[in-house]
Parts: structure tokens; C-alpha cells; sequence
């Protein structure tokens, strides 16, 4: 099973040692690996930076959930499913080309910062501080590390797909 601090391996393993041609090779109409994975460390950069944001802030209490966000919880982080078609929300879509060196030092970045969120907050605040994810509403720390391993193994399927061809 893995696990939030395992998706740089998950992710970056697959391009090392590939040249910039597989970086940013894409079939028409689809992300190249470079976007999937700028893609996945800003989305990642961000929800860490929110939380670290709000660490001072006092409790809070979850907004309750409406039907739209029941149903992506089932099926995103329950199932592990993403419908197809849907667009990533705009601020976490990707730059065109987006520089290797960057965005794996992004990515590395969010992923620490996520740890060290965790080491500092949990279990004190675990139940209590919450950022919202745009389909699945409220989410804890903790909650927000499980989406992004179901988010990180989502794309890592299509990175090899990408490599594959």
C-alpha cells in the first residue's frame, strides 16, 4: 500500500534517467509527464501551503458535506476512481513546458512540507483544521494526504502510459 511519503518515488522514479523528450512527450490533446507532474506538485504546494497558513488559527468545525461531495468522496477516496473528462481545477493546471528542475524541486518541496505539517500538528489537531479540497469539501490534514496518494497513483498510471509509448 502506499503511502503520502512514498509518492516521490511513485512519481519521479519513473523520470530519472529519461531525456527531455519523454519529459514532455504527450499524445494529442493530453498532459505530457512534465504537466502531470507540475500538475500534481502544485496542487500538493498548495493545499501544504494552506495548512501552514492556518496552524495558529483556533479550531474549526467542518462545513457539513453536500451530495455532490459525498459522491467524491465514495468514489475518489473510497474507490480510488476519477471520472474521466473532468478538468483540473485552473490553479493547478500546468504550465505549458514546464521546467524539469523546478517543478521536481516544487514537488519535493510540498511533499516535505506535508511531513513536517504532520509531525507539528498531529494528533493535537486532527480533527480540527481543515482546508477545502473544490470536489470533496472540507478535508483534515490527514485526509488531504490520503487524496493525494489516490491523486499521485491516479497520474502515476498515466506517466507510465506516457513512457510506454
Amino acid at each position: 500500500m502506499i503511502v503520502f511519503k512514498d509518492i516521490p518515488a511513485l512519481i519521479l522514479d519513473p523520470l530519472q534517467g529519461r531525456n527531455d523528450a519523454d519529459w514532455y512527450a504527450a499524445p494529442p490533446g493530453k498532459w505530457s509527464a512534465a504537466q502531470i507532474v507540475h500538475h500534481i506538485a502544485v496542487s500538493i504546494d498548495q493545499s501544504g501551503s494552506t495548512f501552514a497558513t492556518r496552524t495558529e488559527k483556533p479550531p474549526m468545525m467542518r462545513r457539513p458535506r453536500t451530495w455532490f461531495e459525498r459522491g467524491g468522496q465514495l468514489l475518489i477516496m473510497r474507490v480510488g476512481w476519477f471520472p474521466p473528462g473532468r478538468k483540473a481545477p485552473s490553479q493547478t493546471t500546468p504550465a505549458e513546458r514546464p521546467e524539469r528542475a523546478a517543478v521536481e524541486k516544487q514537488f519535493r518541496e510540498g511533499i516535505q512540507r506535508f511531513l513536517d505539517l504532520e509531525r507539528r500538528l498531529l494528533p493535537a489537531r486532527r480533527y480540527d483544521l481543515f482546508v477545502k479540497h473544490p470536489v470533496l469539501g472540507d478535508l483534515t490534514l490527514e485526509e488531504w494526504m490520503r487524496f493525494h496518494v489516490r491523486h499521485a497513483t491516479h497520474h502515476a498510471r498515466q506517466i507510465r502510459e506516457r513512457l510506454d509509448t
